[in-house]
């Protein structure tokens, strides 16, 4: 791993999550059955995209590496990564619980990643990957 890659601020990356979340909602809103499922599938691939980033890492700056030998993410690492958070979007469908369920899995990963020195969740830990500024 590069020395000049330091692990990113949780700020930054609940901003770029968010700007992630925001095409997600963009998708379900303009085209509601097909824009779930694309949206689900952008979250999937998305630190695929621009080389270890997604939109929202790109606008912020960050950018997903390799915790073995530092290279940027691929969709491989991007899917197995963001399949945890997934599953969340996937739960919240489920009528009464799924909201709670996705909100404990998202406070469960969120928890993960605050409490990691390296600020990794399940899903890093998943793909070994860590997210660092780029």
């Amino acid at each position: 791993m590069p020395e000049d890659s330091e692990k990113a601020s949780l700020l930054l990356r609940i901003l770029a999550k968010a700007v992630d979340l925001v095409i997600i909602a963009a998708a379900v809103s303009i085209v509601h059955q097909t824009g779930y499922l694309a949206g689900i599938i952008y979250l999937l691939i998305s630190d695929g995209l621009f080389d270890g980033r997604s939109l929202g890492k790109k606008i912020m700056r960050l950018k997903v590496v390799s915790v073995k030998d530092g290279r940027a993410g691929d969709f491989r690492d991007s899917i197995l990564r963001n399949s945890i958070v997934a599953s969340a979007l996937l739960v919240y469908a489920i009528p009464f619980f799924g909201w709670i369920l996705a909100l404990g899995i998202v406070v469960f990963e969120f928890l993960l990643m605050l409490g990691n020195s390296q600020g990794m969740r399940l899903g890093d830990d998943l793909a070994a990957t860590k997210v660092v500024n780029a």
